[in-house]
C-alpha cells in the first residue's frame, strides 16, 4: 500500500476509469461518463487512488457544503486491489481534508460495508426517526 497514492481534484481524475468502475457497482450499473463528470463536476471534493504507474484504481466523492455537512458516495476500488486498505486510505483522506475541516455531521449510505466504515468511526444514525428521504429509482440515461 506505500506505492498507493491519493490524488484529488477533477482535473485529477480518469473518468473512462472512474466510469468503468462504478458501472460495476450495484448502486450504478451501466453508467456513463457524462453523468459520471456531472456528479464530480457538482461535488465538494473528488478523490483517487492510483497505482505506482498512476493508473487510477480507486475513487470517491463527497457532496458537501464544506461548514456542517458532507455525504461521502461512490466508494470504489478495483477488485484486483481491494483488501489493502486503499478505501481506508481514501476515506481517511477525505476526512481529514482541509476544505471540509469544519464538517461536523458525516453520512453515507452502504449496503454491505458497515463494518468497514465502523473501523472508520462510521455509526448508524443515533436519532433515525428524525431522518426523512425520498428515494425514487435511478433514470435511465
Amino acid at each position: 500500500m506505500e506505492d498507493i497514492g491519493i490524488k484529488d481534484g477533477f482535473a485529477n481524475m480518469n473518468f473512462w476509469k472512474v466510469t468503468e468502475m462504478l458501472a460495476k457497482s450495484f448502486w450504478s450499473p451501466g453508467i456513463g461518463i457524462d453523468e459520471v463528470k456531472k456528479g464530480a463536476q457538482n461535488s465538494a471534493l473528488v478523490v483517487g487512488a492510483f497505482d505506482h504507474e498512476q493508473n487510477q484504481i480507486g475513487y470517491a466523492r463527497v457532496v458537501s457544503d464544506k461548514t456542517r455537512f458532507a455525504y461521502i458516495m461512490d466508494v470504489y476500488v478495483d477488485e484486483n486491489f481491494r483488501k489493502n486498505g486503499i478505501g481506508q486510505k481514501m476515506i481517511g483522506y477525505i476526512l481529514s481534508h482541509k476544505e471540509l475541516e469544519d464538517v461536523y455531521q458525516w453520512l453515507l449510505t452502504t449496503k454491505d460495508a458497515h463494518a468497514f466504515y465502523g473501523k472508520l468511526g462510521f455509526k448508524k444514525i443515533s436519532i433515525p426517526e428524525q431522518w426523512m428521504q425520498i428515494r425514487n429509482e435511478r433514470p435511465r440515461r
